[in-house]
């Protein structure tokens, strides 16, 4: 579990995240929700130990993040950022074995354990017929389940992904949350995901947290953040709740 214990982080005079307390646990996706600048991924960066709270405590399992070390740490966190590292001249294969660095090290040979790992993380994403294809060549979505392998592969406990459905269409952002959701429920796996669309996140997450001007505003389950003047609260702009036919998730709308 992840806990944050008043945790803040300001630079060049500047806090972006105000003393925080939260926790996220297994087994759940946790949506960050907000406006542009709200302090999602600066939250996300501290849990993805990518950035140092400047006060406060951040712990996972119980113990602070900067006491673990880097490999170890990848074992258990797994974290896909907003802009993704390049994949020049990389087949969908060779990305997803780079999961099993933390158990073996960058030089380190492949042993039976590193390829059933590889193998079951390409059959939970479905990706057995892109592995073999360059990453650079894949469309968006395929190339966001390929990357999902990889950190399955990395066999970690929390996902911790940042903006995700980013340049994603519509049938896409669908498919890869709902992979997400079935991965987390399935696996047990804690998620962490940074999102923008209101209605997605209430569809896919289980529980949701928003942040505003670097402070946590509100936070629960989609039914009850999916509110008129909770949603206003967060956007600054007045919405409409409804409930469409035949369906049992609300959804908002701009009035």
């Amino acid at each position: 579990m992840f806990e944050l214990k008043g945790a803040t982080f300001a630079v060049n005079g500047k806090t972006l995240l105000q003393p925080t307390h939260l926790n996220f646990e297994e087994g759940k996706v946790h949506g960050l929700i907000g406006h542009n600048g709200s302090g999602k991924s600066t939250l996300l960066k501290l849990l993805a130990r990518q950035q140092q709270a400047t006060a406060g405590d951040v712990l996972f399992n119980g113990r602070p993040v900067a006491n673990w070390g880097s490999r170890e740490y990848a074992r258990q966190v797994a974290y896909l950022p907003q802009h993704l590292p390049a994949t020049d001249n990389l087949t969908g294969q060779e990305l997803v074995e780079f999961g099993r660095y933390p158990w073996h090290g960058l030089l380190g040979r492949q042993n039976a354990l590193d390829r059933t790992e590889i193998a079951r993380a390409i059959a939970l994403t479905d990706t057995s017929k892109l592995v073999s294809r360059m990453v650079n060549s894949l469309s968006g979505g395929e190339r966001q389940r390929v990357w999902l392998a990889m950190l399955l592969a990395q066999k970690s406990r929390f996902l911790l992904l940042d903006e995700p459905l980013a340049a994603l269409d519509i049938a896409h952002q669908v498919e890869v949350l709902k992979l997400v959701r079935r991965l987390s429920h399935d696996l047990g796996l804690g998620v962490i995901i940074v999102l923008h669309d209101i209605n997605m996140a209430a569809r896919y997450c289980d529980r949701l947290t928003a942040l505003h001007g670097g402070r946590v505003l509100e936070q629960g389950s989609p039914l009850e953040m999916m509110e008129s003047d909770t949603l206003e609260a967060i956007y600054g702009l007045p919405m409409q709740i409804m409930v469409p036919t035949g369906s049992t998730h609300p959804v908002a709308i701009v009035q």
